[in-house]
């Protein structure tokens, strides 16, 4: 049956970022990672660079550009997850674009990453991959309570099993998020609040399109130079950035790092984001929950003060980036918000 062949088998771990992944602190999360997607009945496999470490990999981007290249040309592999995000992954550009070497082996397979991943999104989305945002491997699959958070655990669940997400709809709790990752804190639960939902702050309960973006501060470092000095050149160079005539009709997402940047700095990047003018085109902007819940007030105040189309439709506090738990979002699916239903519908 069609169900039976969506089903993913194997799993491919790709460091695009951060090379933590080969740490040895990290040892018992992995771990755990890997025994979860075994139960699941899913064979992984690290591609070859993906656990030499934090200094191979910042040293690297060659090798993280073939780490992706070989997830895609292996046709066993179902779906590439990246192990977390990081603040570099623009290093791979040059690797992957100057010879169209990603074009070249690009082929429809579930892509999962998101927070510095959202640059590696924005790449697949120039060779017309649909790709998922929302999960990784170590934030979500090696979650140090005794199993996955059952919301983030639902969506990863449906992701493998039906190659889709079919709608997404607030959680009931958001968590505080870990201090301590040790060994001490496996089987130790987050503390727990109650979660408010999705929050129309402007325009109509109803709007579609389709869904692209992901972490503010990283899009933020595609026009703006203070994180690395040339990441606006070498975005520029590879058209990264989708021009607004692409941008016509989608539906952006925006969320916050862990970062959890001030509140000037976060009116700094929405009107870096009005300066480009994508507010006046888009058909509708989404907005994670800030981690922790930390400048929720201030935010929703910046984005309704900054934001000069008074018609565009904006929804708060999605339960998707560096808040737990996070659901999974399809990019380049066609979605319909309706808010007064509490959900997001995506529709091949």
């Amino acid at each position: 049956s069609m169900e039976e062949y969506m089903r993913v088998r194997k799993i491919g771990i790709v460091s695009l970022s951060s090379g933590v992944l080969g740490e040895d602190f990290v040892l018992h999360e992995v771990k755990i990672g890997i025994e979860r997607l075994k139960k699941y009945g899913i064979e992984v496999e690290f591609l070859p660079n993906s656990k030499k470490g934090i200094e191979f990999i910042k040293n690297s981007p060659e090798a993280r550009a073939k780490d992706l290249i070989k997830a895609f040309k292996d046709d066993s592999i179902d779906m590439i997850l990246c192990a977390i995000g990081g603040d570099d992954t623009y290093r791979l550009l040059p690797y992957l674009f100057e010879n169209n070497e990603l074009e070249k082996v690009a082929k429809q397979k579930i892509f999962l990453g998101f927070s510095d991943t959202t640059i590696n999104h924005l790449m697949l989305n120039k060779v017309g991959i649909k790709t998922f945002y929302g999960q990784a491997f170590l934030p979500d699959i090696c979650e140090l309570s005794n199993e996955m958070l059952p919301y983030s655990k639902h969506f990863f669940e449906e992701l493998i099993n039906n190659g889709r997400i079919k709608e997404i709809y607030p959680s009931d709790v958001w968590y505080t998020e870990r201090e301590d990752f040790s060994e001490k804190a496996i089987g130790i639960s987050m503390e727990e609040y109650h979660n408010s939902g999705f929050e129309l702050i402007r325009g109509d309960a109803k709007f579609e399109g389709q869904i692209l973006g992901g972490c503010l501060e990283t899009i933020f470092d595609i026009f703006d130079n203070s994180r690395y000095e040339d990441t606006v050149y070498l975005c520029q160079k590879y058209n990264l950035f989708p021009s607004l005539n692409e941008w016509e009709n989608k539906i952006l997402l925006l969320e916050t790092s862990e970062e959890r940047p001030k509140p000037e700095l976060f009116r700094k990047m929405i009107l870096k984001l009005q300066e480009y003018g994508i507010f006046d085109v888009i058909s509708g902007l989404i907005i994670g929950k800030p981690q922790n819940e930390e400048y929720y007030n201030e935010y929703k105040q910046i984005i309704l003060d900054e934001i000069r189309n008074k018609n565009l439709s904006i929804v708060y506090n999605i339960n998707i980036g560096h808040s737990t738990p996070r659901c999974i979002i399809p990019f380049g699916v066609n979605a319909k918000v309706d808010i007064e239903r509490q959900i997001i519908e995506f529709k091949e």
